[in-house]
């Protein structure tokens, strides 16, 4: 592969929000070899100049579900590339994939985000019934080379069992808070990130004013705890649904919940929360654009998004079809739902004000109305209305990803020694968080991706859809 030279760019300081104008980045063998005024181009190297534009690290979306969907993978890789992410946290597996990616079968596009880490199959009812068959399930995942477990569908019980066996292992557990949990103690044994703030209830029952331990409160996930012919299957499609809306499985207690944990919020006890997860390095992962999809499904903003022109006719009838069961819920249901979104946002706030180490997830591919790639835009621009400052927006794409995979040697910054993940961006991403969707180019692995070429890629992913 030749060399890459970008010419006399801006770039961005990402841990300390400084400037360097008139810079050149120079990228040989996939990795940034020096990073300074005026390089001497090597022979054969392709020269771009980048003088009007600021070039920070790839984003990072560090909550998706891309592999998986059967005919799809592709070009739902391509879109997300497409969108300046050049990074990608898989947060659900199975044997199959682990095997695949450790055989080097995982057959990915060019064009594509670099897969950053993968779990097993979820930690569900299903396969965690007891301690022992929950130790036997983690155990496995990790021998089959997942970087961490996750929890989806399981009691609080069981959720302890399966983080002390991963821990004992040297891999995190992550994911949903199990109805019930004593939140601090999962968090202080050591969390590695709560997902969706828990999803479900989860967080925002912690903080109840009017209760003295924080914990999940009583609204669960049901699933069958016995095995049935095909269990796998029928888990499979159960799950498929689940993620498409969450919500629609909520029943009126659980809705009742929802209302008592607004009403009774308490800034002190988020705050306090907040730290105690700081402290403890517990992460989270808002994904506020999967809570407002999924709590605000019949937005008529959401069908009129012109980024619908990316997805398949097949995946528009079926989020159509998650609207119209929606319209089951009375006015009253849909006031709890949209005030528990709008604390979500307070949460959001909140928890970076307390230190929380925060990343951009989206929780695309599966659920309503998340088109991978923009989905992404969609979520910084979400976390801006929260009142995260643009420079904290731009860590939590870039180099907090890389601090949490551990892997700030590789990834993460604008510095010599790192994989050539880039995005040119037009305008200043300090100044504004809009300027973070003003990309005008993107490297990936060494690969030089105009804004033309990014523009032709999303004109031939619309034309496979329509």
């Amino acid at each position: 592969m030749s060399a890459l030279l970008l010419r006399n760019a801006t770039v961005v300081d990402v841990r300390a929000g400084g400037l360097s104008a008139g810079t050149d980045v120079l990228i040989e063998n996939r990795k940034i070899s020096a990073v300074g005024p005026a390089l001497p181009a090597p022979p054969g190297a392709e020269m771009v100049e980048a003088s009007s534009r600021y070039v920070v690290p790839g984003f990072n979306d560090m909550h998706a579900h891309p592999l998986g969907q059967p005919g799809q993978v592709g070009a739902t890789l391509e879109l997300m590339l497409a969108h300046g992410i050049t990074g990608f946290r898989q947060m659900h597996g199975d044997l199959s994939l682990l095997r695949a990616r450790a055989n080097g079968e995982l057959r990915l596009p060019k064009a594509s985000p670099a897969l950053l880490a993968m779990p097993g199959p979820l930690l569900t009812m299903l396969n965690t019934a007891t301690p022992e068959e929950t130790a036997e399930t983690v155990r496995t995942q990790v021998a089959a080379g997942a970087d961490f477990v996750k929890s989806a569908a399981m009691t609080a019980e069981s959720f302890f069992d399966a983080q002390a066996e991963a821990l004992r292992l040297g891999v995190p557990i992550v994911g949903h808070l199990p109805a019930g949990l004593d939140v601090l103690r999962a968090s202080k044994i050591g969390m590695r990130s709560i997902e969706h703030f828990g999803s479900g209830l989860g967080v925002l029952g912690c903080c109840d004013g009017h209760s003295e331990i924080p914990a999940t409160g009583d609204q669960r996930l049901r699933l069958p705890s016995f095995r049935l012919p095909f269990a796998d299957r029928i888990l499979a499609a159960v799950l498929r649904r689940i993620v498409l809306n969450p919500v629609q499985l909520n029943k009126p207690a659980d809705l009742a919940l929802l209302d008592e944990a607004v009403r009774h919020y308490d800034e002190g006890r988020a705050r306090e929360l907040g730290e105690r997860f700081a402290a403890d390095g517990t992460w989270h992962v808002p994904t506020l654009i999967r809570q407002k999809t999924s709590k605000l499904c019949d937005d008529p903003g959401f069908p009129a998004d012109q980024d619908l022109r990316y997805m398949t006719p097949a995946t528009r009838r079926t989020w159509d079809g998650a609207v119209k069961r929606f319209a089951r819920f009375s006015p009253a249901d849909r006031e709890i739902l949209r005030a528990s979104h709008r604390y979500e946002y307070y949460l959001a706030k909140t928890f970076d004000e307390a230190g929380v180490r925060m990343l951009v997830g989206t929780d695309s591919s599966g659920a309503v109305w998340i088109v991978p790639g923009a989905g992404l835009h969609d979520e910084i621009d979400l976390l801006a209305e929260a009142g995260l400052a643009p420079l904290t927006l731009l860590r939590m794409l870039t180099v907090n990803a890389a601090e949490f995979l551990q892997a700030t040697a590789t990834m993460g910054t604008v510095e010599p020694g790192r994989e050539a993940d880039l995005v040119l961006l037009g305008a200043n991403p300090l100044d504004d968080a809009a300027n973070l969707h003003r990309i005008t180019g993107v490297v990936r692995a060494g690969t030089f991706y105009s804004e033309q070429q990014l523009s032709t890629l999303k004109d031939r992913l619309v034309r496979t859809v329509s």
